[in-house]
């Protein structure tokens, strides 16, 4: 099966950029009320995810910061513990699963490791759940 029937292109997928500043990308997940946001370079690479648990470690370990010092740390700074690994768009479907068994969403990469979108583990889920029905 062709994994791009489950693709959530990336125009219609919120992101933030490797060159974004703590608090943008803390302002950019509030906003869409996620716990783990893909990151992207300028030129559309994937480069990895940020998790809240990432920003909350980053921030404790920080000295004095607030809000306007946080317009001043590139969120390149902030360690990450794991990053969603991506799958190339001609994948198959075993390979997904088992990426989408330990992640939220799995990441979809095109031969230049552009980033074009993702798969979410809930869309698989209601695609086996309709299966499993007939």
């Amino acid at each position: 099966m062709n994994i791009l029937f489950f693709l959530t292109p990336k125009k219609d997928v919120a992101y933030v950029f490797d060159d974004d500043t703590l608090r943008q990308v803390m302002e950019k997940m509030e906003y869409h009320k996620y716990s783990c946001i893909p990151m992207i370079s300028i030129d559309g690479k994937y480069v990895g995810t940020i998790t809240e648990g990432d920003l909350l470690w980053g921030i404790k370990n920080q000295q004095n910061l607030n809000l306007r010092r946080a317009e001043t740390i590139p969120i390149t700074k902030i360690p990450r513990r794991t990053d969603y690994q991506p799958v190339h768009i001609e994948c198959n479907m075993e390979d997904l699963i088992d990426k989408a068994m330990n992640q939220n969403f799995v990441p979809v990469v095109d031969d230049q490791n552009n980033f074009i979108g993702i798969i979410t583990r809930k869309d698989l889920i209601q695609y086996c759940y309709r299966k499993m029905d007939k």
